[in-house]
């Protein structure tokens, strides 16, 4: 179990400038010790939290350290403030690639706490096209969706999911019902298969043991959500991403054909240039969506 002591401020103060600097003997210059010394606080440090708070030689953070440093940050400079004499806030700009269904589904009706909690933080999202392994030119932080790793960037993993297909109740009254939950060759023969370079059929295929390929022709969307979209329109049956499209669950649009799921080899990925989590607003929000994506809502 972690100590419940309050972390020394030499400890915090080592672990922030070697995580801002990426150098152990350029930390120990700037607070006016040794590399040794510098090194004995963090390693006190880690032992104190029980986290790795960097991953190897390079001092990349961890997804752990990159959580941390948001609060060593945010607590350091509340106490650099001194009473009487607060600084006028500074906006801080945050430029965020994300893509269409994500932004719309996952982090849209989470932002208000965002901009409550941060509101000297001005966010600038722009919608990316959701290839997997893309890269987002010109942002802060990207999001990501793909296998991973990324050998361009650092990382941590956002969420994910498990897929299992869906149609709307229209067209499962046609094709239904599906008794085996569709999972034999007999009842997906027997629907239109919506297809999307983001994810494949095969993953259910092997889930249920179905022995057909991967479909070749059929309507196509590059998009999540377009495709559940279209599967609500009466087009198909689709491969559903079960967090991502909840919605269209909820709202009944949508229904599934199995209480079965797979895991989908696929994950949303935060991704950023290496120096990037030197700066404030950058370690706040992606600490912010990681830990909002773990409660329920």
């Amino acid at each position: 179990m972690a100590s419940t002591r309050l972390p020394s401020t030499q400890g915090l103060q080592a672990f922030e400038a070697v995580a801002r600097l990426r150098s152990v003997n350029l930390a120990a210059e700037e607070l006016s010790v040794t590399p040794s010394a510098v090194s004995h606080r963090i390693r006190q440090l880690e032992t104190q939290l029980e986290l790795k708070l960097f991953t190897g030689n390079d001092f990349g953070l961890s997804a752990d350290g990159v959580a941390y440093l948001a609060r060593v940050r945010e607590a350091i400079a509340a106490l650099q403030q001194v009473p009487g004499r607060e600084p006028a806030s500074q906006v801080r700009r945050l430029r965020v690639a994300v893509t269409p269904t994500f932004s719309r589904q996952m982090l849209l009706p989470r932002l208000a706490e965002f901009r409550d909690a941060y509101p000297t933080i001005e966010l600038m999202l722009q919608v990316t096209m959701p290839v997997r392994n893309f890269t987002a030119e010109d942002a802060d932080i990207e999001l990501r969706f793909g296998t991973g790793p990324f050998h361009d960037r650092e990382f941590c993993q956002l969420l994910a999911d498990d897929v299992s297909p869906v149609c709307s109740p229209a067209y499962l009254e046609r094709h239904g019902p599906f008794e085996q939950h569709f999972s034999t060759d007999a009842e997906v023969a027997r629907v239109q298969l919506l297809r999307t370079p983001l994810e494949s059929w095969r993953i259910w295929f092997k889930a249920c043991g179905i022995g057909l390929p991967e479909p070749a022709v059929g309507h196509q969307f590059n998009d999540l959500g377009l495709a559940l979209d279209a599967a609500a329109e009466d087009f198909g049956v689709v491969l559903m991403h079960l967090r991502l499209g909840r919605a269209w669950l909820d709202n009944g649009r949508l229904v599934r054909l199995s209480p079965h799921s797979a895991p989908s080899p696929n994950a949303y990925f935060l991704c950023w240039r290496p120096g990037t989590m030197e700066r404030w607003e950058c370690a706040t929000f992606v600490e912010w969506l990681r830990q909002a994506l773990r409660e329920p809502g």
